[in-house]
Order: structure tokens, then C-alpha cells, then sequence
């Protein structure tokens, strides 16, 4: 039994009875005193377990715990692959924050991570050292228009932004109502209803170049109707009619491909001679045939006949520089 799981049992024995005595712990987690008083410490100090010494009653048990104090939390049995990404990304995060409203909460968050990271048989150092979360592509946002875009969002207030096109090189000036905030490919967009286009657009806001709250409302867009514009298509450029794209990735990367997922929607099988054909909704063929084009000559478009003449433009351009 290592410690997490002596953590478990040792809550469970507190939880069932109302005061447990000392050689009951010992004997059902078959350790020493020195390692039970080890746990108890642990338990106590890092986790935040409310566990006192009962001397009228000679045994422990929980007490009611500070409203004020910490919440005590029991860690996984360890983490999984979801949870050990997330506990390490928001260290991460927490560590390369620029000092601010928050600077006075940080400071115990990451000692509280800390301790979740170190709850098994090893040292938060340890496991920082083992694991390494590289974030692909990231732009840089301003913290400024980040915080006005967040408070309009969250006080249901429009905005008025003057956006950078990157396709175009233009900037134009937009009245949007922002619905939510989307972090996507280790980059924030705002979705929203902009009222230039009388429709939903998604907005990365790392390239507006100025945002202004307003006192008008925000129009509220439904969340059905949110979804079923910007989930339907692939990618961070959806839309409410889509195409499906089929594609046909030779067996040795069907090997990658066949478990990976392009979009919730997608349909896959492997063929015979072990190739992999992929279908996926889209509306914007952009980030698509980006996401096709990085697989070079492993990948066919099978169809639609718009999309195959696209790869096969973009491939011939490509080919001009060589």
C-alpha cells in the first residue's frame, strides 16, 4: 500500500468511526508508528486534514473544521494523464503571472499545488523535473485588452474593438457582443455577435489593437445557437453549413492518425492494406488545410472535389520556391 492510497484508508477509518484508536490505524495499514505519524503530519499540514488526538476517548478523530482555514482535500490515486497536465499547466501559469490583483492569493495556490504534485512517494521538485509541458504557438496578448475583453464578457456589456486582419493586413473598427472566451491551440479568442456583420464571429485577441467597454448591453446569443455555429466546422473557423472532407493517410501514419481526434464528429476507419480514411465536418477549409498540408505526401483528399484542388494549388505554390 503505498502513501496515497494509506491517506484513503486513514480518511476512511475517521469517516466510518467516531474516534479511532491509535492501534487500529497501525494494524489495518500494516505500517510503524514512526510512518503513521509521518502520514498524520502529511495529512495535516499539507493536505489540511482537520485530525485531532482525542485524550478523553484515546483515539483520533475529525473535528469541524475553520470556516476560514483551507479545505481539506484528499489527492488522486495518482494522476492521470488530463489531471497531471492541468495541475502542472496551472503551475505554470501561476509562475510566469505578472504581478497584480492576484500577487497576495498566489503564493498559497502554488504551495497547494505543490502539495497535490508531492502527495505520492515523490517530491513536487521531482515530478516538475520528469514532466515538461511545452505550449506550441503561442502569440502574445495584451494583458490589457485581454482584462477589458474578460470584464465585458462577464458583465454582459458590449465592446468596441478595432481588429487587425491578418489576411487582409486591414483594421477595421467592429461593435461586437462578446458571448465567451475560448482558449484554443495555447491562444485566447472572444466568439461573439459582431454587429458590423450581423452575425457570429470568433475574434483571437491578440490582434485587437484596442478595445473600448461600452454601456450598452450585450446581445445575449443563445448557447444552442453558439454551438451549432462554431462546433459544427473544424477548427477555430466554424460555421453553421458545413462540408465533409475526406481523407485517405497512408498506413504508416494511420499509425498517429487513427487515434487522434480532428473533431467530435469525425468518422474514421482503417482499410485493408492498413491506410486510415478520415471524414470531418467543415465550413472554412483555412486551418484545415493547414492541419493537411503538415502531413505532406501521407495524406489524400478523397473529396470534396473544392478542397482536393486547394491542397493541390497550395502544394504547387509550395513547389515554385524548390
Amino acid at each position: 500500500m503505498d502513501r496515497t492510497e494509506r491517506f484513503y484508508k486513514i480518511d476512511q477509518l475517521l469517516s466510518d468511526r467516531t474516534v479511532v484508536p491509535l492501534d487500529t490505524f497501525l494494524d489495518d495499514l500494516g505500517i510503524s508508528l514512526a510512518t503513521f505519524k509521518r502520514d498524520l503530519e502529511y495529512m495535516r499540514e499539507r493536505l489540511n486534514a482537520p485530525i485531532q488526538w482525542d485524550r478523553d476517548n484515546g483515539g483520533y478523530r475529525y473535528t469541524q473544521p475553520d470556516p476560514l482555514a483551507p479545505t481539506f482535500a484528499l489527492p488522486g490515486l495518482w494522476f492521470n494523464s488530463g489531471e497531471v497536465h492541468a495541475l502542472l499547466t496551472m503551475q505554470q501559469l501561476l509562475s510566469n503571472l505578472e504581478p497584480g490583483l492576484l500577487a497576495g492569493h498566489i503564493k498559497p495556490l502554488q504551495a497547494r499545488l505543490s502539495a497535490l504534485l508531492e502527495s505520492q512517494d515523490h517530491s513536487a521538485a521531482e515530478v516538475e523535473t520528469r514532466f515538461r509541458i511545452v505550449h506550441a504557438a503561442r502569440r502574445q496578448t495584451t494583458s490589457q485588452y485581454f482584462e477589458i475583453v474578460a470584464s465585458a464578457t462577464l458583465g454582459r456589456k458590449r465592446l468596441k474593438i478595432c481588429h487587425y486582419s491578418r489576411q487582409t493586413g486591414e483594421e477595421t473598427e467592429r461593435i461586437i457582443s462578446p458571448q465567451q472566451l475560448v482558449y484554443y491551440r495555447d491562444n485566447w479568442y472572444v466568439d461573439s455577435w459582431c454587429h458590423l456583420r450581423e452575425g457570429i464571429r470568433s475574434f483571437s485577441i491578440d490582434v485587437i489593437r484596442h478595445a473600448e467597454m461600452l454601456k450598452e448591453k450585450a446581445k445575449e446569443v443563445p448557447k444552442s445557437k453558439l454551438k451549432e455555429v462554431l462546433e459544427s466546422g473544424y477548427g477555430i473557423f466554424s460555421g453553421k453549413a458545413v462540408t465533409w472532407a475526406k481523407l485517405r493517410f497512408s498506413p504508416e501514419r494511420a499509425r498517429w492518425v487513427a487515434n487522434e481526434q480532428w473533431h467530435p464528429q469525425q468518422r474514421g476507419k482503417l482499410e485493408v492494406d492498413g491506410s486510415y480514411l478520415l471524414e470531418i465536418p467543415y465550413s472554412d477549409d483555412r486551418e484545415l488545410l493547414m492541419d493537411i498540408l503538415r502531413h505532406g505526401a501521407e495524406v489524400e483528399v478523397i473529396a470534396p472535389t473544392k478542397l482536393r484542388k486547394r491542397v493541390g494549388q497550395e502544394l504547387k505554390a509550395a513547389m515554385e520556391f524548390y
